[in-house]
C-alpha cells in the first residue's frame, strides 16, 4: 500500500475510535445523570409529609391559642369554640378558635405553612388560591410517622370569614380547612383538605384528665369527626 493509503486508514481508524470513545462517554453521562436524578427522587421521598387525620384511638391534644383559651382534641377529632378573647392577641372581641387532629403519614417533617377555611363540607375539585390562604402564626411541625395539630382562629370582626366561620361554628354545621404544608427544607408544598362533621357523643377527657385549667374546652358540645378528603402537590406534577 502507498503511504497515502496508509495514512487514510489511520485517519478513519482515529475518527473511529473518537466516536467509540463519544459514545461510551456520552452513555456515562447519561448513566451518571439517571442515577443522580434516581438518588435526589429517593431523597425528596425520604423528607416529604403526607397529612391524615388522627386515628381514634391516638392520645387526647391539649392545645393553646396564645392566650388563655385551651381545647383538648380527641383522637380523629376537630374542634370548634366560639367565645370571648383575652385581647392578648388581636381586638378583645368574641374569637372563633378552631383545631385539628393530625397525623403524618409521610417520611419527611411536615411544616404547615398556612389555612383556608370554608363553610359547609367542600367538594370542589379544585383547591383555594394561594393568595387566600392565611398564614400560621406559630411555626406548627408534625413529625414523621406521629401526630400532631393544627390551630387557627379568626380574632378580629372585620376579617374576611369571620362571620361565615362563627355562623357555622355556633350552629354546630360541618366545615371545611385546607392545609398547606411543605417539608422541614422549605420544598415539597402540598395542599391537604379536611372536614369536621358535628359529633354529639360526650368527650372522652376531662379537663381533670388532662391537667386543663377552667378555660379549657373538654370537646362536649364542641367536638368534630375529621375526615382528610383531597391532597394536591403544589411544586410538583399531580399524580393525577
Amino acid at each position: 500500500m502507498s503511504a497515502a493509503t496508509w495514512s487514510t486508514i489511520a485517519s478513519l481508524a482515529t475518527a473511529l475510535g473518537t466516536l467509540i470513545l463519544a459514545v461510551a462517554t456520552f452513555s456515562a453521562v447519561r448513566s451518571s445523570n439517571m442515577m443522580a436524578k434516581v438518588a435526589q427522587q429517593q431523597l425528596m421521598v425520604q423528607l416529604r409529609p403526607v397529612l391524615a387525620t388522627t386515628r381514634r384511638e391516638d392520645p387526647t391534644l391539649k392545645v393553646n391559642f396564645g392566650d388563655t383559651k385551651w381545647v383538648l382534641v380527641p383522637g380523629g377529632g376537630a374542634v370548634g369554640v366560639v367565645g370571648p378573647g383575652d385581647g392578648s392577641q388581636g381586638p378583645d372581641t368574641t374569637v372563633v378558635y378552631l383545631a385539628l387532629g393530625v397525623r403524618n403519614a409521610g417520611s419527611g417533617i411536615a411544616v404547615l405553612h398556612g389555612w383556608r377555611f370554608f363553610p359547609g363540607w367542600r367538594r370542589d375539585a379544585e383547591h383555594a388560591p394561594l393568595e387566600e390562604f392565611q398564614r400560621q402564626n406559630r411555626d406548627l411541625y408534625i413529625p414523621s410517622g406521629d401526630i400532631g395539630f393544627w390551630q387557627g382562629a379568626f380574632r378580629d370582626t372585620e376579617q374576611a370569614g369571620y362571620d361565615d366561620a362563627r355562623k357555622t361554628i355556633e350552629a354546630r354545621e360541618p366545615w371545611t380547612v385546607e392545609l398547606l404544608y411543605g417539608d422541614h427544607e422549605g420544598g415539597q408544598r402540598m395542599i391537604s383538605r379536611f372536614t369536621a362533621l358535628p359529633h354529639t357523643a360526650p368527650a372522652t377527657a376531662t379537663a381533670t384528665d388532662t391537667g386543663a385549667d377552667a378555660s379549657t374546652d373538654t370537646g362536649a358540645g364542641t367536638g368534630f369527626i375529621a375526615t382528610a378528603s383531597r391532597h394536591w402537590n403544589i411544586d410538583r406534577p399531580d399524580p393525577r
